[in-house]
């Protein structure tokens, strides 16, 4: 074969090869979430329905709120997946992100161990639970990661008038971490937490915890997703990215995140439709 043709079939290959390449980097796409959303299991079963329907490839970077809103604004995503409503909303108008849409909710609550050290069991007052806590020392484990949950935690001790920042390293305990890891010192230690509900059902190593406060208004947890602003960063995937954020908040999305569940169990309830109440820190 001529050394002409040679060179035309490893050039037309090349060329395939690197068109191959730039599309499958077309279709895929980085979602900064949260860990809960991981650990729960949810975009385990969302995500391959999503790719299967689509052919578009999502990579998860799961860490909490705080820190996935800081990675989207350097950047570092194509969308946004979390829970606490007053940084997204900071986040947008900070001209980071663009279209921020309700997702689905879910609802906080206080776990502590079945003795009930803190005497809070069957309180709906969440404020009024960590009061009792504090003026009792009872050990409690925050995640202290700037994550939604921890977000929501020292929005709790702002209504109950204290700062348990005062107290740390005493009975007051900041982990660092993400909320499975967060669970299992509490388990370990005998103390109390604030979780995620979906975590919670999720999660296996429970010891001797339980929850004793749920119901509050202010347990509200809404889930909120966002496009990462491409006219701050280029680079970002608008379109495939869009159809993500439209595939999660139309009927499939919507559907497929009220037929998740565990032990029996939904763990997120759909909104993208509605119009989500506001707690007091939102």
């Amino acid at each position: 074969m001529p050394l002409a043709c040679v060179l035309a079939i490893v050039v037309g290959l090349s060329s395939a090869f690197l068109a191959a390449s730039h599309a499958w980097a077309e279709e895929s796409i980085i979602l900064q979430s949260t860990t809960s959303t991981q650990n729960s299991g949810l975009l385990d079963w969302l995500l391959p329905r999503f790719e299967k329907r689509t052919g578009i490839h999502v990579k998860v970077v799961a860490v909490g709120t705080g820190q996935a809103l800081k990675n989207a604004a350097r950047g570092d995503g194509d969308v946004v997946l979390v829970h606490a409503r007053r940084l997204e909303e900071d986040f947008v108008r900070a001209g980071h992100g663009v279209d921020r849409r309700d997702v689905m909710y879910n609802d906080f609550v206080i776990v502590c161990p079945k003795d009930d050290p803190a005497g809070i069991a069957g309180l709906k007052d969440a404020a009024e639970a960590l009061k009792r806590i504090a003026r009792t020392k009872t050990r409690f484990i925050s995640r202290g990661d700037d994550s939604g949950t921890h977000h929501k935690e020292l929005s709790l001790w702002r209504a109950a008038g204290i700062d348990p920042r005062k107290a740390s390293g005493k009975w007051y305990l900041e982990a660092g971490r993400g909320m499975g890891a967060t669970l299992n010192m509490a388990a370990a230690m005998g103390a109390c937490t604030l979780t995620d509900r979906g975590t919670w059902i999720a999660h296996g190593n429970r010891g001797d915890l339980t929850i004793v406060v749920q119901g509050d208004p202010k347990l509200f947890n809404q889930y909120g997703v966002i496009l990462v602003n491409p006219e701050r960063h280029p680079h970002v995937k608008e379109r495939t990215a869009r159809k993500f954020i439209d595939w999660l908040t139309g009927p499939e999305g919507q559907g497929l995140i009220a037929a998740y569940r565990l032990k029996g169990q939904q763990l997120f309830f759909p909104n993208a439709s509605a119009s989500a109440p506001k707690t007091d820190d939102e």
